[in-house]
């Protein structure tokens, strides 16, 4: 069924946006990464990225092995809105001897079992970088997640140099190789981002990239 058999540094099972914003951006970072998802069509939307893009018609542990992400160092699984699901394919995933996996969840009682299960969780809906910030870096800029020594999620305030933007023409993808994950403004939480929301002064964007990236990012936003 699949053919991938050799060590991989990432895998990722599910691509909502979280998990295609991951995939992609350690892809173009030239990172190899097993994908996989039961829908074709968004398999088909990643798979002029990677060729280790699989479709599955279940997450049982047979089935995983079969694309080989017992192979992969780090493992996303990206499916916390199927509670039950994301503990089992997580559960699967540890019991297959991978070394780090990391599972999005959506409830603070969903993280607690996951966590007692052996995952690292991330809340990229309801908590955002603050609450899961690994340590504050300065004043405009939180940690979220490193993913390696390479790709990091931060979360960085707008400034007045790209205030009124839309998310399209303030071409931080196109100047900074980086991509919007999320956006905070007012205290709520946006991931439904279309490109051309607009984008206002002191508004928390999280981003995902190099984190030399991220820092040139930063430097700009606050150059007077």
């Amino acid at each position: 069924m699949f053919s991938y058999k050799s060590a991989i540094e990432f895998g990722i099972i599910g691509i909502g946006r979280f998990g295609f914003a991951l995939a992609r951006t350690l892809i173009e970072a030239g990172k190899e990464v097993i994908v996989i998802d039961n829908d074709e069509n968004k398999i088909k939307q990643i798979r002029h990225l990677t060729e280790n893009a699989f479709v599955v018609n279940n997450l049982y542990k047979e089935t995983l092995e079969e694309t080989g992400i017992q192979n992969c160092e780090t493992v996303f699984v990206c499916i916390g809105e199927k509670i039950d699901v994301s503990i089992l394919t997580t559960l699967n995933v540890i019991n297959m001897g991978v070394k780090r996996v990391i599972s999005k969840a959506t409830t603070y009682e969903q993280g607690c079992v996951l966590r007692k299960i052996g995952a690292e969780v991330v809340y990229p809906e309801n908590d955002m970088a603050i609450r899961i910030a690994n340590r504050l870096l300065n004043e405009e800029a939180l940690e979220f997640i490193e993913l390696n020594n390479d790709i990091h999620i931060e979360e960085l305030k707008v400034t007045s140099k790209i205030d009124g933007k839309s998310i399209l023409k303030s071409n931080i993808r196109n100047n900074f190789s980086l991509n919007i994950i999320a956006l905070e403004r007012n205290e709520e939480t946006i991931i439904e981002l279309d490109p051309e929301y607009i984008l206002r002064e002191n508004d928390l964007i999280v981003v995902i990239g190099k984190r030399s990236n991220i820092r040139n990012l930063e430097e700009y936003l606050n150059v007077k």
